[in-house]
């Protein structure tokens, strides 16, 4: 019986993996992901065998995985960000026991939110939210629902997949809920492109956020009402200074 790690590589950029991380994906016979993964991991290990799929395989690759540790192989299956957020860990543990118990370990990376975070200062320093605007595989208006329950609650929000080329104006109709609930000068914040070529910030207003562009490549951050912007910085206090 081989084992399947279930791999968190951050962003992808190599500052990002964890010393787990680089275990997992030393020790491993193959690397299988979505074609962009194994692509930024392949310059540090070009002699490793790949298995990649596009967009919307997912579940190929969790059952290719399976199939392969099953086999005797030792498979990491690489994740962008952490693999238990919006990632490949939970399709990997609902289907293992289909393939004999095959051996299973998760290994966590830094999400975007994080890293994200980090980019633009503190954004995140009290209780926070994260949700997806991809409606894929969630209804629209169960998005909206958490986006109206989490400005009620006051939290710093971290948004994923706010835009793509079918869902234009997902981030806009996301301000337009929160601006109902949330003072147009609410600080937030934008990251593209963490720990990639052309990796950028911006911190600007609720009310100048909801007519930005965004992409697939963007986390944007919503503050809370104690969020401020200080020298630059994006911070939310958890209030040790009071």
């Amino acid at each position: 019986m081989g084992k399947l790690y279930v791999v968190g590589i951050g962003p992808g950029d190599g500052r990002y993996l964890t010393e787990a991380a680089r275990a997992a994906l030393e020790e491993a016979d193959v690397l299988c992901g979505y074609t962009l993964y194994v692509e930024l991991l392949k310059p540090f290990w070009p002699e490793k065998a790949t298995y990649s799929t596009g967009m919307t395989g997912e579940m190929e690759r969790c059952r290719w995985c399976l199939e392969q540790a099953a086999g005797g192989k030792t498979v990491a299956l690489i994740c962008s960000g952490d693999a238990g957020i919006y990632g490949m860990a939970a399709p990997v543990l609902e289907l293992r026991k289909e393939y004999g118990e095959a051996e299973v370990e998760i290994i966590p990376g830094i999400t975007a939110a994080l890293s994200g975070g980090a980019l633009l200062g503190a954004p995140l320093g009290h209780d926070f939210c994260v949700i997806s605007l991809s409606d894929r595989l969630t209804d629209w208006a169960q998005i909206e629902e958490r986006l109206r329950c989490a400005a009620r609650g006051d939290f710093a929000i971290c948004l994923y997949n706010p835009a793509s080329r079918h869902r234009r104006d997902y981030l806009q109709r996301a301000c337009d809920i929160l601006l109902s609930e949330k003072s147009p000068e609410t600080v937030c914040g934008l990251a593209r492109s963490i720990g990639r070529e052309g990796e950028s910030i911006r911190i600007l207003p609720l009310s100048e956020l909801r007519g930005t562009e965004a992409d697939m490549f963007t986390t944007v951050f919503i503050g809370s009402s104690q969020t401020r912007e200080l020298d630059g910085r994006m911070v939310t206090p958890r209030g040790y200074r009071t």
